[in-house]
């Protein structure tokens, strides 16, 4: 028989201080180039633009809290968009992760011109290759990382700020200059680090509830950092008499101005830190979309094929190789701004477009004006992009076009799978199922499984018959990497069904009934840990793995976790 689509059991558990972080790591680091950006382009005009920027971010900001709010199970444009149209979601998707690849590139490489490196492009793909690396091992304590160099990122500006405001009655301003298509190209040259809430927004299916007030916690405080500091800064940019050039390292320049040269080295090292956060968080990102996107059978399945370690190979290689490439084909600061812009900017518009007129969305009619409103300018951004920077479309259409062909070639592999169906002896079950089941198979057992461990399987017999059972229950964990790319249902993996299924049989041997149960998640012992307590499993079985210290630092201990979590008046059970 062929498997059927199986729904996954969601962990809400990301509060509105570790999404708040994540969108940080985005918005955050605008200012490192937005800054120099705007003064390379309008010079001491460049407050007007900066004004302008910041009240369209404030927009797209409070767009996306009605967003999260209407989508609480993913509200990001793949999700929101697919029940609409599924050729539109994946167009949305595929503009985001060309907006992610050149986040990752230029955000290397920024970091590297901040510290002052000769030949920065180079120093940034190295970084990216190290990221890489890393990321082979799935790891799942970045997000503490980059929550560290938030805050420490939002104290140092905050001390600058103090530093500069008593000098903010010497800024210069000079009004625009030129046509109304002079200012409007000017501006749309800014338009940036607004993909951090297409991020957030693709979080709600695992935000704490409610989700609206997590959304909103989450955005709120970002947004009035941004748009407050930003200001500041750019009026503090605005006031250093003489100033020219530093387009990329703009922020460094008001430190040692304002207050010292060697705070402008602290400004430097903090933001050098929070632009790598921010090339780690796009790469995992760009795995969490193309993992998504391949267990929705919108990508080939080698982009959800996962390494020992939990983490989609393939993906992880695209993920790094990409924006490496970028980078060795551009290295410019301005040039890469065009090519984030266009990814971010269609697939924020096409997301607006597609909720203020989803009418079966419950949302106000205040608010939807809003989406609207703010949906006609992110287009019309849009356009003038197209039309004002060719090499950025010449990208844009590349990623567009590479990505269809490879859904052509997913969707050619599954009519051809769905032809000659598999037969794979068993249907594994959810939790959900098995709880509906358990009248029928009385055990008291569960047996984490990620291998046919012969001696596993021998010794939880002998424990099943000597508490006089004939029933356990084996949990097959299925890794998926870290990061949003939870999808609501999908097909258990051939793999993980081929361990059950040889699991079922060798406790047959042993005169014992498995019962076959699977889960899809990044946290394996907390999710058997969750297990034992829904089904209400008074023993835990589980065989030791081999893991190196590297992987220990980076992953975690299965077996710690569960030993932490499991509550005392249940049992664990450790089979070599």
């Amino acid at each position: 028989m062929s498997l059927l689509l199986k729904k996954v059991e969601r962990p809400r558990e990301l509060k509105w201080y570790q999404a708040s972080a994540m969108l940080y790591g985005d918005w955050g680091t605008s200012k490192a180039y937005v800054l120099g950006l705007a003064f390379a382009l309008a010079g001491h005009a460049s407050m007007f633009y900066l004004l302008a920027m910041s009240a369209l971010t404030a927009v797209i900001g409070f767009c996306y809290i009605i967003i999260c709010k209407a989508y609480p199970d993913g509200g990001g444009v793949y999700s929101a968009v697919r029940n609409r149209s599924k050729i539109l979601a994946v167009v949305g998707a595929l503009l985001l992760v060309a907006d992610y690849v050149v986040t990752a590139s230029l955000s290397s490489l920024d970091a590297f011109h901040y510290i002052g490196f000769a030949h920065p492009e180079l120093w940034a793909i190295g970084a990216l290759t190290l990221i890489g690396l890393i990321n082979i091992f799935g790891p799942a304590k970045s997000g503490n990382i980059a929550a560290f160099i938030a805050v420490a990122m939002v104290s140092v500006l905050g001390i600058l700020c103090v530093a500069v405001f008593p000098h903010l009655k010497e800024v210069q301003i000079t009004p625009p200059q030129g046509s109304f298509f002079a200012h409007w190209t000017s501006f749309v040259g800014i338009v940036l680090a607004l993909s951090g809430v297409e991020a957030i927004a693709n979080t709600t299916g695992i935000m704490v509830e409610p989700v609206k007030r997590t959304a909103k916690r989450a955005i709120v405080p970002v947004l009035i950092e941004v748009t407050v500091i930003s200001l500041i800064l750019g009026a503090a940019m605005n006031a250093i008499p003489g100033l020219t050039g530093h387009t990329e390292d703009m922020i460094r320049v008001i430190g040692e101005h304002y207050i010292a040269p060697w705070y402008g080295k602290v400004v430097a090292v903090v933001m050098a830190l929070l632009l790598l956060s921010a090339c780690n968080t796009a790469i995992t990102d760009l795995i969490s979309i193309m993992f998504l996107m391949s267990k929705d059978k919108e990508l080939p399945p080698i982009f959800s094929n996962l390494n020992r370690y939990g983490m989609p190979w393939f993906a992880l290689l695209l993920a790094v190789c990409v924006p490496a490439l970028v980078l060795l084909l551009e290295n410019s600061v301005e040039r890469l701004a065009a090519l984030y812009a266009i990814g971010v900017v269609g697939a924020i518009a096409i997301n607006l477009t597609a909720c203020c007129t989803n009418f079966n969305l419950t949302i106000k009619k205040p608010e939807r004006f809003i989406l609207g409103a703010a949906a006609v300018i992110m287009v019309a951004i849009e356009i003038t992009i197209i039309y004002e920077k060719h090499h950025a479309v010449v990208f844009a259409a590349t990623v567009l076009g590479v990505g269809l062909l490879a859904r052509a070639g997913a969707q050619w592999v599954e009519r051809a799978r769905v032809a000659v169906p598999e037969v794979l002896g068993i249907n594994v079950l959810t939790v959900q199922e098995a709880r509906d089941l358990m009248p029928l198979y009385r055990g008291s057992t569960l047996v984490a499984v990620k291998t046919a461990n012969a001696s596993l399987v021998e010794e939880a017999s002998l424990h099943a018959r000597g508490k006089g059972e004939k029933v356990v229950y084996t949990l097959f964990v299925e890794e998926k990497p870290p990061g949003w790319g939870y999808p609501t249902e999908v097909e258990p993996a051939k793999e993980s069904v081929s361990v059950l299924n040889e699991v079922v049989q060798e406790f047959e041997k042993h005169g014992i009934t498995a019962v076959p149960l699977w889960n899809l998640g990044d946290d394996p012992g907390g999710t058997i840990v969750k297990t034992s307590k829904e089904l209400e499993l008074d023993t835990v079985m589980i065989g030791t793995t081999r893991r190196t210290a590297l992987e220990r630092l980076l992953k975690g201990e299965v077996l710690k976790r569960i030993s932490a979590e499991l509550p005392q008046e249940k049992h664990l059970v450790i089979c070599n």
